[in-house]
């Protein structure tokens, strides 16, 4: 069965273009959000700030330093999905209701994550162009001169 194209993102990468399947089965909330903040274009050209090599790739924050947002938290979504490789995830302070634009993609099995962070979905191919992101420090993953995001939409929307 082929993907919905209203729960597919394309997020181009440097490296090229990765095929995100949205998980609103799992974190509707979540991912209508996230769709929105694509549509208008919230997410292009934001960086990759924070890379840990065999962890995950972080982005979202337009201010670069992993403290800014669209300004919108959204409610907890956690599930049972475990945060295995190529997971999509949402990144939070301690509140657990404080997810706002900002998101992960792992890189490899990270389970200790599983049902403290929302899972909002999974890439279905392109992880290569996710695994080529620039990676940070390997203790606090700040990423000198990181990579950014090329353009983030919804498959729908896609010309």
């Amino acid at each position: 069965m082929a993907a919905d194209p209203e729960d597919t993102l394309y997020l181009d990468v440097p490296a090229g273009r990765v095929v995100i399947e949205l998980r609103p089965d799992l974190a509707p909330g979540h991912c209508a959000h996230i769709k929105a903040l694509a549509r208008r274009g919230f997410y292009d050209g934001i960086v990759f700030h924070r890379v840990i090599a065999g962890f995950m790739a972080q982005t979202g924050d337009p201010t670069g330093t992993g403290t800014g947002g669209s300004g919108q938290t959204i409610k907890a979504e956690f599930s049972a999905e475990p945060h295995v490789r190529g997971v999509c995830s949402m990144a939070r302070t301690s509140d657990p209701n404080s997810a706002d634009s900002q998101f992960f993609i792992c890189f490899g099995d990270a389970t200790f994550l599983d049902n403290q962070y929302t899972v909002w979905g999974k890439v279905t191919s392109g992880m290569e162009h996710i695994d080529a992101i620039k990676k940070g420090d390997p203790r606090s993953g700040a990423v000198a001169n990181p990579d950014q995001i090329i353009k983030m939409q919804v498959a729908a929307d896609a010309a």
